[in-house]
């Protein structure tokens, strides 16, 4: 009897082994099948003309001309940085597919003559095509319209292919701004940029001496500014303030913001809390400014270039008290890169607001495909219709511009998009229709949406 009840459990046990192995291999299968693409939706994928929410294009240059709106805060000037593991050169991959595809580059390697030929072959395209140059990247590029981040547009970049998104943290820096710039050698830089930029909104303004109260500066200054702004074509406006404070922009009473600004206008250096303070109220009336004005709010969150970036300032969890302000919920807000390192779950979470959307520019070159589409696919399993394709491609150099940067950011964004839909496919959470009606979503109906404009098949120019 002992002996039959011994071998029942031994069989009984063997049995339970092969049944946890077997459930192991399967979902072993499953996530290998989850960390690539199917090959037919890529392909589709890659047919679609995207919006591209978020990026730094160049405009034409004259020979000895330099381009210095291609961004409020360029990171070039800071104290270098190693660049990530998918960002270094030394995989040349991604590089090689880039030349392929743009140039028709013939080879399969970087050999110094090779590139000099790709470098003429670049050059030639240029001066053939003139003003023509930018239109003709992005339509190698598979982008239809591209939201340009950039003090003013410039040669080349012209609506409907390129549209303006102006930079407006200057606005928020009207006092003396020497004890926020000492606190870092990058703030102190960035700080000066903001100075000048605020001094060219009042130029082109014809205000000839900073207002002498709150209430004239918002009047004659700030909203002149984001009226100019809208009337020239700007389609959202951009902060960038996780570079120079936190994104805690708590609610200030415009009585105690008039004070400080009353108290330090003519002069004196205001204490940090007190600036702050001036600095929250600004903010949430120019968020209520761009919601009148039908202007979306970008907003740098995540990481940042620079050895001094303070990643805590970045947190998007920090501008809660604002996505719940009741004044400004005719105001849309997007969140730029998602949060990208460690805030992308609280990202996923806030698309809950019913006016915030987010994006995941800039992972498209800090993250792998596969890691990307991990945080592709939480944003989509919480609202798709709030998320956003975005490449931030931004100036380089010589055989690694802004180019070959945004075909290698805008085939990550799509490649991770289609791990995300081929996962949830595989996971039975939706159909193969299901995935394409999303894809269309996130690469440009959900833009065209966002922004007012007319959703149309692609192909065809938006108005």
């Amino acid at each position: 009897m002992c002996t039959a009840v011994a071998r029942i459990c031994r069989l009984a046990s063997v049995a339970a082994t092969a049944l946890v192995f077997t459930i192991f291999v399967f979902m072993s299968c499953q996530s290998v099948v989850a960390q690539t693409a199917d090959p037919g939706l890529l392909a589709e994928i890659n047919q679609i003309k995207a919006v591209d929410n978020h990026s730094h294009p160049p405009k034409i240059v004259g020979s000895g001309e330099k381009d210095d709106d291609f961004d409020a805060l360029p990171c070039d000037p800071l104290e270098p940085t190693a660049p990530n593991l998918m960002g270094r050169s030394d995989n040349p991959r991604r590089i090689l597919a880039a030349w392929k595809a743009l140039w028709d580059y013939k080879y399969n390697d970087m050999a110094a003559p090779h590139v000099q030929e790709l470098l003429q072959t670049k050059e030639r395209i240029k001066q053939r095509e003139g003003e023509n140059y930018p239109n003709w990247v992005l339509g190698h590029l598979g982008i239809e319209s591209e939201l340009a981040n950039r003090v003013a547009l410039g040669r080349g970049l012209t609506a409907p292919h390129f549209r303006w998104v102006p930079f407006d943290d200057a606005l928020l820096l009207p006092l003396n701004n020497s004890l926020l710039a000492a606190e870092t050698p990058d703030r102190k830089f960035f700080y000066g940029r903001e100075e000048m930029l605020l001094k060219r909104y009042a130029k082109d303004l014809n205000v000839a001496a900073t207002p002498a109260t709150l209430e004239l500066y918002l009047s004659q200054v700030v909203t002149p500014t984001l009226e100019r702004q809208k009337k020239a074509g700007a389609v959202a406006i951009k902060f960038e303030a996780a570079y120079l404070r936190s994104l805690d922009f708590e609610p200030a009473a415009l009585e105690d913001a008039a004070r400080v600004y009353s108290k330090f206008i003519a002069g004196g250096i205001p204490p940090k809390a007190d600036y702050f303070r001036l600095q929250d109220y600004v903010f949430r009336y120019i968020a209520r400014e761009a919601g009148r004005l039908a202007l979306p709010v970008h907003i740098h969150s995540g990481v940042g270039c620079g050895g001094y970036f303070k990643l805590r300032d970045a947190d998007p969890a920090l501008l809660e008290s604002v996505f719940d302000d009741v004044s400004l919920r005719n105001t849309n807000f997007v969140l730029l890169h998602g949060g990208s390192g460690p805030f992308t779950k609280e990202t996923a979470f806030l698309l809950m607001k019913p006016n915030v959307y987010a994006d995941y520019s800039e992972q498209t070159w800090l993250l792998s495909t596969r890691r990307l589409s991990d945080v592709v696919r939480d944003f989509l399993e919480w609202y798709p219709e709030k998320t956003l394709f975005g490449t931030d491609l931004f100036p380089g150099a010589g055989e690694l511009d802004w180019e070959e940067v945004g075909w290698m950011t805008s085939q990550n964004a799509r490649e991770a998009l289609a791990i995300a839909l081929t996962g949830m496919i595989n996971d039975g959470e939706i159909t193969r229709p299901r995935a394409l009606e999303l894809a269309r979503m996130v690469l440009r109906e959900n833009a065209q949406k966002l922004y007012g404009w007319e959703v149309r098949e692609q192909g065809n120019n938006l108005r």
